[in-house]
């Protein structure tokens, strides 16, 4: 029944592979744990108190609000499709609520630091990298998303139009211009890539060593190896690129609108919560600078 669901998000939902991983894992440590603890030998068996039980264990082992929640809304999701389907009578997930999560301002790195940094980057001259400098400039230049990033083919880049065409979720293509830096470093990845891999390796813009198409542990690797120079950012991550890229327009009085298309939300409330990055920058300038402070 599971591989029935991962195939329905996979090939109907079209969420990435990544997500797909997530709702595997999600699903089989539950699994697992009615097996161990309730003996179960099939789904309609499954009650709320069991998904209750299953939960409080994630809490008792650390795992965050967040977490969980995420583990939760995999198994609803699960539950609702078996339901659909009418591969059980009931939906056991029906009266389980999400935990409380504490708001989070997402981290960023300082503006003027962050632009030092990536001056003073010096990268191999090779392929590894070109796709490595690559990497870091289009989740700044773009605050584009890690499996974005993965899924950009060398076809959705137009070097005449200084464009990336780019595939979000719920497979909802937006276009993203790119600097003209940014531009000629996507020019020269391509010509070294063609030139490495003079047969086909398929027609995917980063690549691992061998040709193939990148996988999220390559692309954190790498992005980790760099920004461990970057002391204002506590999280080494492409996320934190997709923040720092959207704090940075703001601040310099970018439109809300344009930054919510840019970044491909689908309402502007998820927009928004960047606002408190400016409105913390503000409010250090002023205790800094205003007498009264």
């Amino acid at each position: 029944m599971v591989e029935s669901f991962l195939r329905y998000i996979s090939y109907e939902k079209r969420y990435s592979q990544h997500t797909v991983k997530s709702y595997q894992n999600d699903l089989n440590q539950f699994e697992h744990y009615a097996q161990q603890n309730f003996n179960i030998s099939g789904l309609e068996q499954v009650t709320q108190l069991m998904i209750r039980s299953w939960v409080l264990s994630l809490m008792d082992e650390g795992n965050s609000s967040r977490s969980v929640n995420r583990k939760i809304a995999s198994l609803r999701s699960y539950f609702k499709f078996l339901l659909k389907r009418e591969m059980v009578s009931k939906d056991p997930t029906q009266k389980i609520k999400s935990l409380k999560v504490k708001k989070e301002l997402p981290g960023f790195a300082n503006e003027q630091e962050f632009s030092d940094f990536l001056d003073r980057l010096v990268y191999d001259d090779s392929l590894e990298g070109k796709t490595e400098q690559v990497i870091l400039e289009l989740l700044y230049g773009t605050g584009i998303r890690l499996s974005e990033l993965i899924g950009l083919k060398v076809s959705d880049f137009k070097p005449s139009e200084s464009t990336i065409k780019v595939l979000g979720k719920r497979n909802k293509e937006r276009i993203i211009p790119v600097s003209r830096s940014l531009s000629q470093l996507l020019k020269n990845l391509i010509t070294e890539k063609n030139h490495v891999f003079s047969h086909d390796q398929g027609s995917y813009l980063i690549v691992n060593k061998n040709g193939g198409q990148a996988y999220p542990m390559m692309i954190y690797r790498i992005v980790k190896k760099y920004l461990t120079q970057v002391p204002s950012l506590d999280k080494k991550s492409p996320h934190a690129l997709r923040h720092t890229f959207a704090t940075h327009l703001l601040n310099k009085g970018a439109d809300l609108n344009a930054v919510k298309d840019l970044l491909g939300h689908s309402s502007l409330a998820a927009t928004q919560v960047y606002t408190h990055n400016s409105l913390e920058k503000l409010k250090s300038v002023f205790d800094q600078a205003h007498p009264k402070a």
